[in-house]
């Protein structure tokens, strides 16, 4: 695993095997980031994030801070070492907890962001649970995109939450990137 573009391209990213967890494929990181465009004075917050290879991907892309969210103190770690074999230690930070009570203290902290990117394991109907936590904690600047990576065996039905509209889905074998805007006017 490497991260694929910006100035960190081609660094080596760290991935303990025997894991059931499954990192971001090259394909989908750099087609996500080929849809989102230029990351430069935007922040950003990767969930569920594993070792941390989307967040560091959008740190070599320009992204001004990134958080990870990950509750395996297992992967937290590797995510840390991750980000400094990358040298991204004053623009990243982790934060090794659930996405809910990640979520609240950082909503709490009064910390928002342009771009949240979830990637929740598959199959286990957390796209719509992960949106409901981003409506309760809104750490979404206002127009900000929020994206999910799921399994197309989840169907995401007509979501319907006050603040978040879909704008896009697009499917890449077993895998589906799903975009949404932020509409809320939450004074950010």
């Amino acid at each position: 695993m490497r991260i694929i573009g910006g100035e960190a391209k081609g660094r080596k990213l760290f991935f303990p095997s025997g894991l059931k967890e499954r990192p971001t494929s090259d394909f989908i990181r750099e087609t996500l980031f080929n849809v989102l465009g230029p990351l430069q004075y935007r922040t950003f917050i990767d969930l569920f994030a594993g070792s941390g290879s989307v967040g560091l991907e959008a740190a070599s892309r320009g992204a001004q801070e990134v958080c990870f969210v990950e509750k395996n103190i297992k992967l937290a770690e590797i995510a840390k070492k991750n980000i400094s074999a990358c040298c991204y230690d004053k623009i990243c930070f982790i934060v090794a907890k659930d996405v809910e009570h990640a979520l609240r203290d950082i909503y709490k902290k009064k910390r928002r962001f342009d771009i949240v990117f979830a990637d929740p394991p598959y199959n286990k109907n957390l796209v719509k649970a992960t949106l409901n936590i981003l409506n309760k904690y809104q750490v979404v600047k206002k127009e900000g995109t929020i994206v999910i990576q799921h399994s197309i065996k989840e169907n995401i039905p007509d979501i319907r939450l006050e603040n978040v509209h879909l704008i896009d889905h697009r499917k890449y074998g077993e895998n589906v990137l799903t975009f949404f805007k932020w509409r809320k006017d939450n004074g950010r």
